[in-house]
């Protein structure tokens, strides 16, 4: 580090130097530092810029025609969806290709209508052009979702008919390329997109395909979705199982001491329950009848008896022993009509249950026993299995009377197993083919730079410094006749005076010519005016 005499004398030196020499020497350090600058700037810009990126071969190919046309060099990417060009025409190619509207999507949407006039159009090209912006609407929408690069949706509306006796409903099929491979769960979104986006059209309708002609998702009768919907659910019912119990032996295990299996059994049999319970003791009078019925009847016989008397004359029958009865009758009837409430339940199970479930664990020995300790024996491992086990039932939700088992297993893990093959480090040749461009770089930069330094900086310097020298020779001449005319200028009389004199002039050395001149005019302006004379001649002179 700099001690502060050392900056003090830097500055000094420097502002020896003059104002035209400090002028000079700032501009050339100027002149370097953007030189250096702007030669790594542009050797380490890329030879290309990226220009479009996400572009389909049929976009790529036109734009590549348009620019070729124009003289413009341009790049394609190993993927084939991305356009480059030369970082000077960037602007010109994208005024180039938006002049000739490009890049265009294949998927156009209702814009297609601001393309077409309303004179001479009939009412099918209404109906194209109306099932071509659906189509590549649906298709802009379908593009969005994760993992979806590209996508293509076909519409089949039926033709309605006034005298059909039965209308065939809508279909719609739908082409994706994506990244990778795509979950069933984002099959079954699109699907219920674009059946949802047009009218009349059912889920079961629309087909889904990627681009490698695989079926994701298509029409089926119940009969051979069945067993794809099962094996489906199972699959989803012990990953969530096995997840539980993940989360549960993770903490006390550790994450690669353990595996985890799980086998469901399902019913997917749809129930349907219906109960009717009858409450006797809450009941409600709906009717009341209530009948009374009194009947009262007298029956007398006053007729004359038939005998022999009857036949005589002047004879009188006496009537009085005829018949008399009476009868009366009384009827009495309530009736109530009771109201007993019920209850009607219906159960209706759509969805799956659980018959059986089938759990099996293993653990890993070796960490186990460490875990445990040197004093450990096989009634402590039996006992720690069976807390694993009673640990990993709770968490998968096992109910031993539905039938369900578990089984926990320690075993010793085959090491390495998990491991991946380790990658090969690639070969110094290959280094260097990659680092090639930023060595080359470097290397030109460093070039650039020293020999910027060796001419242009060194020179100057070196100028500087020789310059420096000789204003030292000639202060050092200038001293050398000062000491010369202050020994002529002594007195004879006074020795002190003149040692005083060269020890002044001694003493002050360092000061400038202006100041020792001005010194010897003061002492003898007489032998100044001669000394300056004298040099004058000498400067004729030469």
């Amino acid at each position: 580090m700099l001690s502060r005499a050392q900056v003090q004398q830097l500055l000094n030196n420097l502002l020896e130097l003059g104002p035209r020499r400090l002028m000079a020497l700032g501009l050339i350090g100027f002149a370097v530092l953007v030189t250096v600058v702007g030669g790594a700037y542009y050797l380490s810009r890329p030879e290309f810029e990226t220009l479009y990126t996400g572009l389909t071969r049929e976009d790529v190919t036109r734009m590549g025609a348009a620019l070729r046309e124009q003289n413009i060099a341009f790049d394609v990417n190993t993927a084939g969806d991305a356009l480059s060009v030369r970082p000077s025409q960037t602007m010109q190619a994208r005024m180039l290709l938006a002049e000739k509207g490009l890049p265009t999507s294949a998927n156009s949407g209702y814009e297609l209508f601001d393309k077409i006039g309303s004179l001479g159009l009939t009412s099918f090209m209404q109906e194209v052009t109306k099932l071509r912006a659906l189509e590549g609407e649906i298709a802009r929408t379908v593009q969005l979702m994760k993992g979806v690069k590209a996508a293509r949706v076909h519409i089949v509306l039926p033709v309605r008919g006034s005298f059909r006796a039965t209308q065939q409903p809508p279909s719609a099929s739908v082409v994706l390329r994506t990244d990778g491979a795509i979950e069933a769960r984002t099959a079954q979104s699109i699907r219920h997109l674009v059946a949802a986006a047009i009218p009349g059209m059912s889920r079961d309708k629309v087909t889904v395909l990627d681009a490698d002609g695989s079926m994701l998702l298509a029409e089926e009768d119940e009969a051979s979705a069945a067993p794809t919907k099962m094996a489906s659910l199972q699959k989803t019912v012990g990953g969530m199982v096995q997840e539980n119990i993940r989360k549960a032996l993770t903490p006390y295990l550790g994450l690669d001491n353990f595996e985890v299996s799980v086998s469901p059994q399902l019913s997917t049999d749809k129930k349907q329950i219906n109960e009717t319970v009858y409450d006797p003791e809450s009941r409600a009078e709906r009717s009341v009848r209530n009948v009374r019925e009194k009947e009262s009847s007298q029956n007398a016989d006053r007729s004359t008896p038939t005998t022999v008397q009857q036949n005589l004359p002047d004879q009188q029958v006496n009537a009085g022993g005829g018949k008399n009865s009476s009868e009366d009758k009384t009827r009495r009837e309530d009736v109530t009509n009771f109201e007993v409430s019920s209850k009607t339940t219906t159960t209706v199970s759509d969805g799956y249950s659980v018959k059986k479930l089938f759990i099996a664990v293993l653990v890993n020995r070796a960490r186990l026993v460490a875990d445990l300790g040197d004093k450990t024996n096989q009634a402590i491992v039996d006992s720690k299995l069976a807390e694993i086990s009673q640990l990993a039932a709770t968490a998968g939700g096992l109910d031993k009377t539905r039938g369900d088992q578990i089984q926990v297993t320690a075993v010793d893990f085959i090491e390495g197993s998990r491991e991946l093959a380790p990658v090969p480090p690639i070969s110094f040749v290959e280094m260097i083919n990659k680092q090639l461009g930023s060595v080359v770089n470097a290397v030109t930069i460093l070039a650039v730079a020293s020999m910027l330094v060796w001419f242009g900086l060194r020179p100057a310097v070196n100028g500087i410094l020789t310059h420096r020298a000789q204003q030292e020779q000639a202060e050092a001449a200038e001293v050398a006749e000062l000491e010369a005319a202050a020994a002529a200028l002594a007195l004879p009389d006074s020795e002190e005076a003149e040692l005083n004199l060269v020890e002044d002039l001694e003493g002050k050395m360092q000061r400038t010519p202006q100041k020792r001149l001005e010194q010897i005019v003061r002492l003898d302006q007489a032998q100044a005016a001669a000394i300056l004379k004298d040099w004058m001649r000498r400067e004729e002179a030469a």
